[in-house]
């Protein structure tokens, strides 16, 4: 539901609150509450339901979190980052303003396709973790509990990553790891700044397995 969207942060404590709250929260800061910016604002906060929005024009929060008026600021959990969209100056609606949401909000565990892939390139954290498998699969609700159990250990640290084999977008990296589908799932490890990985094809994710894999990797 997109009611009470979003969420008017009127202090510090109640925004670090809201930012602290989420794997991926959003906050959009702006002079005015009515401003044609903050319209565009709710409409994308409308569009992207699962993610919680914030808005605040309290002239404190923008100084704590170093931003001026019409900047639209994306906050992740996963490797303690954010980013932010500044409005001044450049013609932003709600089509680029949801389209920098989504390339941004990477996750515990983030699903890769066209869009998250400009965000994990981007990221700060250089260990990457794919889980390349089908998602039509039975199995895949446990499989994918496992996995994002093990995320919690890494937090920081490694970029867990689901790639699914159903998106055809998805055919040219699992070519990339010379994996064929009768392989699959497999994990794959890389530390992006020398493309340097290791791959583990997997029936059954265990936590210990998944703890090992990345523990030698980094080491």
């Amino acid at each position: 539901s997109t009611t009470g969207k979003p969420i008017l942060l009127n202090n510090i404590a109640d925004a670090e609150a809201f930012v602290s709250g989420a794997e991926v929260a959003v906050i959009g800061f702006f002079q005015e509450p009515e401003s044609a910016e903050a319209s565009q604002f709710r409409l994308a906060a409308g569009r992207i339901p699962e993610v919680p929005f914030g808005l605040s024009t309290s002239p404190a929060v923008l100084s704590h979190y170093g931003v001026s008026a019409n900047t639209v600021t994306l906050f992740r959990r996963v490797d303690n980052d954010r980013r932010d969209l500044d409005m001044n100056g450049r013609e932003v609606d709600t089509e680029k303003m949801t389209r920098f949401i989504r390339m941004n909000e990477l996750r515990l565990v983030t699903e890769y396709n066209p869009v998250t892939a400009v965000g994990v390139m981007q990221s700060s954290l250089k260990f990457n973790l794919l889980l390349i498998t089908d998602k039509m699969s039975p199995k895949h609700p446990q499989r994918m509990r496992k996995f994002r159990a093990s995320a919690e250990l890494f937090k920081g640290k490694i970029l867990f990553i689901l790639l699914d084999i159903n998106l055809n977008s998805n055919e040219r990296v699992v070519s990339y790891f010379q994996l064929k589908k009768s392989q699959l799932p497999a994990l794959v490890i890389f530390h992006t700044p020398d493309d340097e990985h290791e791959v583990m094809t997997v029936d059954e994710i265990s936590i210990e397995r998944v703890q090992e894999f990345c523990n030698r990797f980094i080491q």
